[in-house]
């Protein structure tokens, strides 16, 4: 439309005559994208973006669509008859649109206005709910290719994060072959890019080769956790190795020099779709010779004939990787990698995002945590610093966007949700209390700013943010999880390490709010179905007790000093794939640890020795000083 539409004389001659045409970046105002969405999907029965939709002055809409060509063309109504007629009509017969717009508001307003309450608990919810859904997912499995449904097809990593909890709930060994199936697969297409790394946003066929090149963010966040806590099952490095890439990726391309991360590369380079990212044979026999090219150019499919276009899109759809061609295949890949660099760009989105970047921060301190690579964990302290210097208001409320030295727009429920589970997991991997303390000081903001008191649940766009025709509230987990269903997991686990447990209240009410939803389509809302199963599960608390004992044995961990057997234990907790725990440390350097939470005070070291405490269900087993011990429980 951008093209055929908004740069065409004819159609702005029309628009700036008759209306006030307003473009709305649908990833900085999610509040209206949220709401005109809902009323597209209202009136034609579907929606996506491009989203077009016709409004008085008053903002109230009367007539939406997706795309529309310039001119009417098989039946689809053109723009510029589109605008002509509602001009007229507006001319004409404004009553009626005025009406119209005051049904469709009505409608949307009520809909948002449903109390979606059962009078199911998390437990029953979890009964009724979790199996089905892990039928849904299996019923839409495609066995051959990975993933869900036919084309075009989607990450969406969360689907895949519970599918790995309902393994480790119920040992549903296809459960996790499902993942593995996936995660491979995916990595085998042309949706990862084998030259710079990352994933595009989605596979426009079935078999993950041909993506839609755009590269976000959030996609690559996700889908490294999901690498990640593959990695973490079933030890297999395969996946720790392509989490890895995608963290090389992000932190090379896709981060400020101040830490922050930017959103998205677009595409287009040079007004065409993907040429950056696609190859020529002879291309390639000139950057590596006949020899190397040869072979280079059989294992990643790339012909003559090409298979994009005429061109060539690198993948493993054919091959089966090896470890040993592995060296010759980076010293190959080096070679395209920086002849590539020297191509036209495609446009990279600079927006600094809280909400992606929360969910960044996340999968960074889960990298760092889990393969004991440290830099990970400094890039997510790194870009924790960033968020709270740039993008917190005078008066403390959290902000949106930052661009170029501006930071704008109240944040959101994402914003906030997501980088409160940012918080959370680097906590768990530094074991820093500020960051605890930063946590549960924007889950206060959250519970202030955001819920519903009437009905329960978190609005889109905070009290204190521009009143539009309606507010709304979400819990669908779509392209990322909702911030509704990551709060409720958030709730659960600020509860469990903090003690405050009127928080497990908070999770309950807010996912009995949405239960209707979830029960009618479980499979729309996995990252909600995560949250029930973390409190359905009485998620265990470890809590070590770091002794207070001489400096020699000690071992510098992240700036301050850990003994040796505090390590250990530490090291037990995470050598391990445990959804259901969370841990604490406690030592004489985080005093203030006690403030935040304050049953800390009742747990003491034994004879010296770093000790252990593992609870479950307000009850904690004897303390434990030894690591096999430990391990048992």
């Amino acid at each position: 439309m951008e093209k055929e539409s908004f740069e065409n004389e004819e159609v702005a001659d029309i628009l700036n005559k008759h209306f006030v045409a307003i473009k709305v970046d649908r990833e900085e105002r999610p509040d209206i994208d949220h709401i005109y969405m809902a009323v597209c999907q209202t009136l034609i029965g579907s929606g996506g973006w491009p989203l077009s939709i016709f409004m008085t002055p008053e903002a109230k809409p009367f007539y939406a669509g997706t795309y529309f060509p310039k001119s009417d063309r098989m039946g689809m109504p053109g723009l510029l008859n589109i605008l002509n007629q509602i001009n007229k009509i507006w001319t004409t017969n404004r009553g009626n649109l005025l009406q119209s717009s005051q049904e469709i508001l009505n409608a949307i307003s009520q809909s948002n206005n449903v109390n979606n309450n059962s009078n199911e608990t998390t437990n029953n919810i979890c009964n009724k709910v979790i199996d089905e859904a892990y039928m849904q997912y299996t019923s839409s499995f495609d066995s051959e290719y990975g993933g869900f449904g036919r084309a075009p097809k989607f990450p969406t990593p969360h689907n895949l994060l519970f599918l790995l909890r309902y393994w480790y709930k119920t040992k549903e060994i296809y459960a996790l072959e499902m993942v593995e199936k996936t995660l491979t697969s995916m990595y085998k297409g042309g949706i990862y890019d084998h030259i710079g790394f990352g994933f595009s946003r989605y596979s426009t066929d079935r078999i993950w080769l041909v993506p839609h090149f755009e590269k976000m963010l959030y996609d690559n966040a996700l889908l490294s956790i999901a690498y990640l806590e593959t990695f973490h099952i079933t030890k297999n490095k395969f996946y720790a190795s392509i989490a890895k890439q995608i963290f090389g990726y992000v932190l090379n391309n896709m981060t400020s020099h101040g830490g922050g991360f930017y959103s998205a590369e677009d595409a287009d380079s040079e007004g065409e779709e993907g040429k950056f990212y696609l190859w020529s044979i002879d291309e390639v026999m000139q950057v590596l010779g006949k020899e190397a090219g040869d072979k280079f150019c059989a294992f990643y499919d790339i012909t003559k004939k090409g298979n994009f276009e005429g061109r060539n899109i690198p993948n493993l759809n054919n091959s089966i990787p090896s470890g040993s061609n592995t060296e010759f295949i980076e010293m190959c890949r080096n070679k395209l990698y920086n002849y590539r660099e020297k191509r036209i760009h495609p446009y990279k989105d600079d927006k600094i995002l809280t909400s992606w970047n929360g969910l960044m921060i996340a999968a960074l301190s889960i990298g760092g945590r889990i393969l004991g690579e440290k830099q990970y964990t400094i890039a997510a302290e790194k870009a924790i610093t960033f968020i709270f210097n740039n993008l917190i208001r005078e008066d403390g409320r959290l902000l949106a966007r930052y661009r170029d030295h501006d930071a704008s727009f109240p944040a959101y429920v994402d914003d906030y949700a997501f980088m409160i589970w940012g918080l959370i997991e680097l906590y768990e991997t530094t074991f820093k209390p500020d960051y605890l303390q930063k946590a549960l000081s924007l889950n206060k903001d959250l519970l202030e700013l955001f819920w519903d008191e009437e009905n329960g649940g978190l609005f889109v766009y905070g009290s204190d943010g521009e009143k539009l025709i309606t507010r709304p509230k979400e819990i669908y987990d779509g392209a990322t999880p909702s911030g509704n269903s990551v709060a409720a997991l958030n709730f659960f686990k600020l509860a469990k390490l903090t003690g405050q447990y009127q928080l497990e209240e908070k999770g309950e009410h807010l996912l009995k709010s949405f239960s209707r939803d979830i029960q009618n389509h479980p499979m729309a809302y996995s990252f909600s179905l995560i949250a029930v199963l973390f409190a359905q599960a009485s998620a265990k608390e470890v809590v070590i007790i770091d002794p207070d004992v001489c400096i020699k044995n000690f071992v510098l961990v992240k700036e301050y000093s850990i003994s040796v057997g505090t390590q250990k234990m530490i090291d037990i907790i995470n050598c391990e794939f445990r959804p259901f725990t969370v841990t604490i440390l406690y030592s004489k350097q985080h005093e203030n640890l006690k403030h935040i939470a304050p049953f800390i005070s009742d747990y003491n070291s034994i004879n010296g020795k770093a000790t252990a405490y593992v609870c479950e269900n307000f009850a904690c087993k004897a303390p434990t000083t030894n690591i096999e011990d430990l391990k048992s429980l």
